[in-house]
């Protein structure tokens, strides 16, 4: 059988003067997802994209739009995102007092809700609020900018949240696995556990980003058992 892989190129790696161009190579490679790295130079250092972008990203795409929110107050974008058009909108755990309060407005919404941790936060802290969401996103380098090296410790930390999905009867949440992700490295990600890989650099940083692409796909179908 197939691979259920997902692969999720992030615009942030993109040239932002083209990202008609940018998405016309996620349509050509075949990605799945498309992800939108929002930061707001507060929760981490660096400032990228808002709502009007998405918009019009929506405006010209039919693909699944992941919006990963890396901002302090998250609950204060969540229905201006909601607007503009994405599909998925994660937050993290880090950035608020009142995760249940996000997650409702998110479901609200009528979105995909996700969650995230950084590296330093322990599972445990997002536990009780699993059953709840949709997705879980696995911080694999330290969240603020893109081309870092992949945090190796990382595979492991996936291996035990899918250990407690599957345990706890929550098989239907997806782990999404974000920062360093490679085609040398993406195998043992997806084998530790990772349904859906975002990929910034590795993408829109090559040569033939939709041969990358596609190669990520076929790698991930070819090692299914």
């Amino acid at each position: 059988m197939l691979s259920d892989f997902k692969l999720a190129p992030s615009i942030l790696s993109a040239d932002f003067s083209d990202l008609r161009g940018a998405l016309k190579i996620c349509d050509e490679g075949g990605a799945d997802w498309i992800h939108v790295d929002v930061m707001d130079n507060q929760f981490v250092p660096n400032l990228t994209i808002g709502p009007p972008v998405v918009k019009s990203l929506r405006n010209v795409t039919d693909k699944f739009i992941d919006v990963h929110m890396m901002v302090v107050d998250p609950e204060k974008l969540v229905e201006p995102f909601a607007r503009a058009g994405a599909d998925n909108i994660t937050f993290h755990i880090e950035a608020t007092n009142d995760p249940n309060e996000v997650i409702d407005l998110i479901r609200s919404t009528g979105k995909m809700v996700g969650i995230s941790l950084k590296p330093s936060t322990p599972f445990s802290v997002i536990a009780p609020y699993i059953e709840k969401v949709d997705l879980i996103l696995v911080m694999s380098v330290e969240p603020g900018f893109g081309g870092q090296g992949f945090i190796k410790e990382s595979n492991e930390r996936i291996t035990k949240i899918k250990k407690y999905l599957s345990d706890n009867c929550l098989e239907r949440i997806q782990i999404q696995v974000d920062g360093g992700i490679k085609l040398h490295n993406a195998q043992e990600v997806i084998s530790a556990g990772g349904d859906i890989l975002v990929a910034g650099s590795e993408v829109f940083g090559a040569q033939d980003p939709v041969g990358v692409i596609r190669e990520f796909y076929n790698n991930a179908n070819t090692n299914v058992s």
